[in-house]
């Protein structure tokens, strides 16, 4: 059925399609996104919402025709890679199913994590930085608003979120089975975004026993540590405050790693023997790969999904009532556009 007014497409190049260098290539921050819309590169789109996550690129579109190539052509014009090789990692939705697609993220069904929270959040965010460069109209505005309310029903009515399923919470699961008690350890977070805000959270909650965060911006950093009732750290000082740091959690939206491997290093040798523990959240990575040694552990979302995954089975049962919902209230969004 052609319906070129409220045809819907979902691009999403993700963990399970993309591989990791593709997905950090990708990769775009908050604040450049907005710069990306204000400069055109979606006009190609009748409507258009762009989604960048530490696992997910996606596009979602409304009215266009062949938005595969189009959606490939702009992710390209940003990310410097070939269309053709976005689109090899890629998945791509049509219509309903690119409705239900995006309920099933809002939801953190689609999660590495099944069932994570922050993911609500981040579908959110890129919707309201759409909606401020004027990019979603009629159709995305109603799926997305949809999405959300499907997202609230599946975490209010079902199981997906036992466990307290949340990268915050299962980084301090981790840190908790290295170091057992918190209440000594220093932890640094860097990154005032959603991420870092429930990372630190979750830290301080478990009875951490020192929690600093870091930004790009110290006036940032010191106004996320006053909400939050942490320290703030200079961004000049990272290298100093993480010598004296048990962990540092990286949850930055950055171009290059926070500390380099020969700055990671020099910390090192500053530690006399002491190890660090790196969280990793990030994307692009925070943390250059390959440094882990007997005094430098380096954990990653990979890591933290094993440990999430541990109760899996009961929360996939639960996901598959939710996938049934979801789909459900995706074909009814779906059907009302098709009538408009």
């Amino acid at each position: 059925m052609n319906v070129p007014r409220s045809r819907l497409f979902a691009l999403s190049c993700n963990f399970r399609t993309a591989p990791l260098p593709v997905l950090e290539r990708l990769s775009v921050p908050r604040e450049r996104l907005a710069r990306l819309y204000a400069e055109g590169a979606f006009s190609a789109f009748e409507e258009c919402v762009a989604l960048s996550t530490c696992n997910r690129v996606e596009l979602y579109v409304a009215g266009t025709d062949a938005p595969a190539e189009k959606a490939a052509a702009a992710l390209a014009k940003i990310s410097g890679l070939a269309p053709e090789e976005i689109l090899r990692s890629a998945a791509t939705f049509f219509d309903a199913e690119a409705a239900r697609h995006l309920f099933e993220v809002a939801a953190g069904l689609d999660s590495r994590m099944v069932g994570e929270a922050e993911i609500l959040g981040q579908v959110k965010q890129a919707y309201e930085t759409a909606l401020a460069a004027g990019t979603p109209g009629a159709a995305l505005n109603r799926v997305f608003q949809k999405s959300f309310q499907a997202a609230k029903w599946a975490r209010a009515n079902t199981g997906i979120a036992a466990g307290q399923v949340s990268v915050g919470n299962v980084a301090v699961e981790l840190a908790s089975r290295v170091f057992g008690d918190l209440s000594r350890c220093v932890v640094l977070v860097v990154g005032t975004g959603e991420a870092g805000r429930k990372t630190a959270q979750a830290f301080i909650s478990r009875g951490a026993g020192t929690v600093l965060a870091a930004s790009r911006s110290f006036e940032r950093a010191r106004a996320f540590a006053a909400e939050i009732g942490a320290g703030a750290v200079a961004p000049d000082a990272l290298s100093s405050r993480a010598v004296r740091a048990d962990i540092v959690v990286g949850c930055a939206g950055v171009s290059e790693p926070l500390l380099s491997e020969s700055a990671l290093r020099e910390i090192l040798r500053s530690r006399a023997g002491r190890p660090l523990f790196l969280i990793d959240l990030g994307m692009p990575r925070n943390f250059p790969a390959g440094v882990e040694s007997d005094e430098l552990w380096l954990y990653g979302l990979e890591d933290l999904a094993e440990i999430a995954d541990e109760n899996l089975s009961a929360r996939e049962r639960e996901a598959e009532v939710c996938r049934e919902e979801l789909a459900r209230r995706a074909r009814r969004v779906f059907e009302g556009l098709e009538k408009r």
